[in-house]
Formats: C-alpha cells, structure tokens, sequence
C-alpha cells in the first residue's frame, strides 16, 4: 500500500491535537507505579529510603539500604471508566500486564573508621513512571454536530484556498495544504471534501460557510484507544555522612512512546437531511525522549524521627508526532477514501519543559515493628512550557497553560507493621486537580494496601494500589463544546522480588 508523507512545521501545526495542554499533563503527572512495596505504602517514601522507586522521590533514600539488591516487579493494570454523554451512560474497561519495575543497588561501606562517610551507593533502576493504556467509549445525542468542529476552522478561509488544484489527487492536495497553508486549511478541506459543509457560494473569495446537515440532535459514538507509556531509567548516588544524614543526586533519562486512536460516528439527522451518517476518525503516534535530574537529603533527629526534602527538577521532552485522518458521509467526494490513515503529516520536533517539584517528608520509625510516613509535594503546573516559545502558536497555549493551570499540592501517607518475618503495608494518597477551576479535571483519591514476607534473603511483596478521579472529556478540540464527564478508577496489582546480596 502505498503511504503518502509530508513535513508541516512548527509554524503552522501547532492547532493539532498533539500540541496543548493535555499533552503537558500527560508527560508532567506520574502515577503510582515501582515496587510492590512502594506501591502498598502509596509511595509516601521520601524521608524512608530504602527503596529503589523511592529514589524517585528522594535520590537520598539509596545510602538508606544496609546492603546490595536487586528488585524486579510486575504489575497488572485495570482501568475503568465510566462516562456520562448528554445523559447516556457507558463504562469501558481496560487491562495489561507488565514488568513495570527493574533495578539494583550497590552499597560500598566505609572500612576507615576515622572518615565521616560511612557508606556510598550507586543505583539503577528502571520505572514505568506513566502507564498510557486506556480506552474510552461514549455515546449519547447531542445538540451539537461535527460541523460545527469543521466550521470553526473554516469560518474566514478563502474557498479557493482550500480546493484541490485541477488532475490533483485529494491526498496530495490534503497533504499540501497542510504542509503551506496549516492545520486549520486542512481540516476546511476535510470538512468540504467531507461533504460535512459548504461554502455560502461557489466563488474562490468566498469566506462563509454553512452545514451541509439538518437535525436538532444527533447520535454519536466516540471511542479512544490509546497506548503506551513514559517509562524513567535512573542513575543514582548518594552517600551517608556520619550517622544521621543522607545525601543524594539522580541523573534521569525519560522514554515516550504514545499512540492514540479515536474513531467519530454520528448518525440520526432528521428524515429530509442529506446526510445521514458521518464517520471521522483520527491517529497520533508520539515518541521522544526527555532528561531531568534531582537532588535530595534525609536526616535523622533522632532514633525515631526522620526528615527527608528533595528538589526534581523540570524534565525537558524532545518530542515528535505523525499524525492522520479520514472521513466519511453520504456527500462525501468519491474520492476521499484515498485520503486514509496511511496518509501521514510528520511534524518538526518540539520540546515540552514540565514544571519542577518539591518534596517534603517526614517518617516515623518504630524499631523493628514497623513505621509511619507522610510525603508532601508542591508542583506549579503553569510554569509548564511549550517550546520554541518564540512560536506564536506556541505562545498562545502557553498563555492559556498560564492562565488556566495551578499549583498542585500532594499528600501521601503510608505505613507499614511489621511481625517478624511478615509485612502489612497500607497507604492513601490525595492530589490537587491541575487546573485552576478544579472543574476539567477532578481531585485525585487512591488508597493501596500490600503484604511482604522475608526468606533466605529475599522478600516478595504484593500491594494493592487504587485511585479514582473526574475529567471533562470534550471529543473534539474545538466545536463541541459539551464535553463528557468521565469518571476514571484506576486498579493495579503488583508482585515484586527482592534478591539481597
């Protein structure tokens, strides 16, 4: 099959889908993921250590570990969602399996007992800070039909900037028009070669259009499936100065890889209409790579008190996307079918910067029988950047970041109870909605819950983790202007093997 490419730049894609502010979210929040026994404890491990995904909160908690390790974790992940349309309920549901977690740690002890540094470790460790897996089915009528997405680009637009040269083919004439013209001309042309509008006349200055539909409400079902994940490989050091503090620095070195799929169907437009059904579908591969670092410290004040704060600095994605489309109606052009998801728009590299984190901890120790800690962190969401910022485009979802995004303030509580070889782990967590309204996306609640049991130095852990939130789902980035309430849980249960040397 023969597959059709084309460069469009910065300058004139940044209106794509890819580009905005879910996709800031998407790479500058990270679940609850790690280790079993990270997960069992809600993650609440900044002033504790001795973990290896705690080293994603504090670089500190590596020197924490009494000797040479080696974790290895697997998780199954379930998502449910459950999404109101206009009054129409549907729920969906999703799962994988995974190994989630892999990595190791090397403890080096002073032997010189008059230096003030007692241990040095390095670690690596591998996370799927970010689990992308998902789908999303809703249906329901609205009031509101896909012309108004194809009319809100094409309001304004010359008509005879947006017809296919004569003996052109509508798939280089799509491609072109994005490549010169931008995302908004292209998707004008869609819409006409769609047979979804037209122009008010026929004549090439034309700039009015209007739908080419009759209804009051319409059907329609919009499914997403996306896949994929923003995974972290770490390089840690970190180094115990006398008995009572810790200090640490990580290297991180981001992965994404992201596909998302959304099919549109919209039928039921009343009796005289000359349409009768309308399908749009839409494919975005993402793939990049990105860097930060971080910087932590944990003291002891005393044999039961800990206090732990670290610094994560912004992480900085190099990213890249292809994207494509097709349509369909009863007025389609005969030859739209050629226009299909083989035929891709490559997009010029463009860098997200996400907003750094502080975190502040504080962890209890009760000898061997167990132990209690609590994590606070604090994130500026609308310090996160689209780049170039010198690109006007870029600008402008940068100011609406600035405008429409918050701080986010996050707590974490966990404990652990210990009897004798046996581990009982629990843990809740609580995060701030990103954006300013609280509205767009909710508050996130979870709570996890595990067990460990220690053997001939190994341990094996199994935890529980849960978490619930409310998003506004909108199914187009400009037109429809209802979105879909979804409600989203999230479910995973991991097992991890521990292997001390």
């Amino acid at each position: 099959m023969k597959q059709y490419l084309t460069f469009i730049t910065l300058l004139v894609c940044t209106l794509a889908s890819a580009q905005n502010i879910d996709d800031v979210l998407r790479y500058s929040t990270e679940n609850i993921q790690g280790t079993a026994r990270f997960q069992g404890m809600s993650g609440a491990f900044g002033a504790l250590g001795g973990d290896l995904s705690a080293l994603n909160i504090n670089p500190a908690g590596s020197s924490v570990f009494n000797n040479s390790l080696f974790t290895v974790s697997v998780s199954s992940y379930s998502r449910n969602n459950t999404s109101n349309y206009f009054g129409t309920m549907t729920e969906n549901t999703s799962n994988q399996l995974e190994i989630n977690q892999l990595g190791g740690v090397f403890v080096f002890k002073n032997t010189d007992g008059n230096s003030p540094w007692k241990k040095f470790s390095i670690a690596a460790n591998y996370d799927v800070v970010r689990n992308l897996e998902d789908d999303i089915y809703i249906t329901g009528n609205s009031n509101q039909g896909i012309d108004n997405y194809f009319l809100n680009f094409a309001q304004g637009t010359p008509f005879g900037a947006i017809l296919a040269q004569e003996g052109e083919f509508l798939e280089d004439a799509y491609l072109d028009i994005g490549s010169s013209q931008g995302f908004s001309d292209q998707q004008a042309f869609l819409g006409y070669y769609g047979g979804i509008i037209d122009p008010v006349d026929m004549e090439d200055d034309n700039t009015a259009y209007i739908r080419t539909s009759d209804y009051q409400t319409v059907n329609q079902e919009f499914s997403r499936n996306t896949s994929g994940y923003n995974s972290k490989f770490t390089l840690n050091m970190s180094s115990q100065f006398q008995e009572s503090l810790y200090l640490g620095a990580s290297l991180n070195f981001h992965n994404v890889l992201y596909d998302r799929y959304d099919e549109f169907t919209e039928r039921g437009y009343n009796a005289d209409s000359e349409i009768q059904f309308t399908t749009f579908d839409n494919l975005l591969h993402t793939e990049g790579s990105g860097f930060s670092f971080s910087l932590g410290a944990i003291a002891k004040l005393n044999e039961f008190v800990r206090l732990g704060g670290s610094y994560q600095s912004p992480t900085w994605y190099r990213l890249k996307d292809d994207f494509s489309q097709r349509i369909n109606s009863d007025l389609a052009a005969d030859d739209i079918d050629f226009i299909t998801l083989n035929v891709i728009n490559l997009f010029d590299t463009y860098t997200i910067k996400t907003p750094g984190k502080l975190t502040g901890s504080m962890a209890v120790i009760f000898g061997k029988d167990g132990l209690l800690s609590f994590d606070y962190g604090y994130q500026d969401m609308s310090k996160a950047e689209l780049r170039p910022d010198s690109d006007a485009n870029f600008a402008a979802v940068n100011s609406d970041i600035d405008s429409e995004l918050s701080a986010v303030s996050s707590f974490r509580v966990g404990g652990e109870y210990r009897i004798k070889r046996l581990s009982l782990r629990g843990g809740y967590r609580f995060e701030q909605s990103p954006y300013a309204d609280g509205n767009t996306i909710g508050d996130l609640n979870g709570f996890s819950a595990g067990i460990g049991y220690s053997f001939r130095g190994s341990r094996i852990d199994l935890a529980f983790n849960r978490s619930e939130q409310d998003v506004d789902q909108f199914l187009f980035d400009t037109g429809l202007t209802t979105p879909a309430l979804i409600n989203t849980v999230n479910t995973n249960v991991t097992l991890g093997y521990t292997l001390n040397f």
